[in-house]
């Protein structure tokens, strides 16, 4: 008896310290979402509903109205059915690549679309998300934010194979819509700018950096986004304290100018900050600091 109490003691310590490993039984989707996470516990992964996704309104991005046209008739396009491309969107950081794929949900939500965010950890599940959406009746932008590889990473070769298709057809449904800082998604070097440089034994050199440049180049779209000048930074502030109902006088504007200089960068997401700490200020305290 006291064998039999020892052995279920040890089953439960044993079962305690597995549980967090096992994956939650099986979830069904909730197709009635419109925006996902892919989540992922040991062998399994499901889509997890968003219930409040974060979304803006398009007009109150700033100084990207040549990117938001792209963006928007791209999308436009897919949600039609009608031929669209993967999308890469590069360049400095805050100026509002990422808002710009968030704010596409609510304006083409009622004509199907949905996003999913997918982690580059999960990348390789790639093409298990795929499979499961070919057969729906929705669009889906899978989103991969801030993305970036280093040599030898396996999420690399999973992004280039779900681009493309690989061996199976490419599914009309899905698209892959990508933010990075980096143009080409891997570190880039000097040495590999000299003709004939030899690097770690590699004999041909250019191979490596065709290779290097071949995942950029399977996204049919680019979007740059570019640093904010002061004028531009400005213009991001006033909207955004439009946005709060907060009045765009000569105070708030050297308010945001001192917010800037203390930040060391100009970006829409730098006017954001700026403009919910003013939106968070009593009256007596909107005076310009000493």
């Amino acid at each position: 008896m006291q064998q039999l109490e020892a052995f279920l003691t040890r089953a439960e310590a044993l079962l305690a310290r597995l549980e967090p490993l096992l994956p939650p039984a099986s979830v069904e989707t909730n197709w009635s979402a419109q925006a996902f996470r892919w989540q992922r516990q040991g062998l399994a992964g499901w889509l997890e509903p968003v219930e409040q996704p974060h979304t803006l309104a398009l007009n109150r991005l700033t100084h990207i109205d040549k990117q938001r046209s792209q963006l928007l008739r791209n999308t436009r396009q897919f949600v039609q059915g009608k031929p669209a491309n993967n999308v890469l969107l590069t360049g400095a950081r805050g100026t509002g690549k990422s808002s710009l794929i968030k704010a596409l949900l609510p304006e083409f939500a009622a004509e199907g679309l949905r996003i999913i965010e997918v982690d580059k950890e999960h990348l390789a599940d790639l093409n298990r998300i795929i499979t499961l959406l070919a057969a729906r009746p929705e669009h889906f932008i899978l989103f991969c934010d801030d993305l970036s590889f280093e040599p030898g990473d396996d999420a690399y070769k999973a992004l280039k194979t779900a681009l493309d298709g690989g061996l199976s057809q490419r599914v009309s449904n899905v698209l892959v819509y990508a933010t990075s800082n980096r143009r080409h998604l891997m570190p880039e070097k000097m040495s590999e700018n000299r003709d004939g440089w030899v690097q770690d034994g590699e004999i041909h050199p250019g191979e490596a950096i065709e290779e290097k440049v071949s995942l950029s180049d399977r996204f049919g779209l680019w979007l740059s986004f570019y640093p904010f000048s002061q004028e531009a930074y400005l213009a991001a502030a006033k909207q955004w304290l439009a946005h709060f109902d907060l009045t765009w006088n000569e105070v708030a504007k050297q308010a945001a100018l001192q917010w800037s200089l203390t930040r060391g960068s100009r970006s829409g997401r730098v006017a954001w900050q700026f403009a919910c700490d003013w939106a968070g200020r009593e009256d007596a305290e909107r005076q310009l600091d000493d």
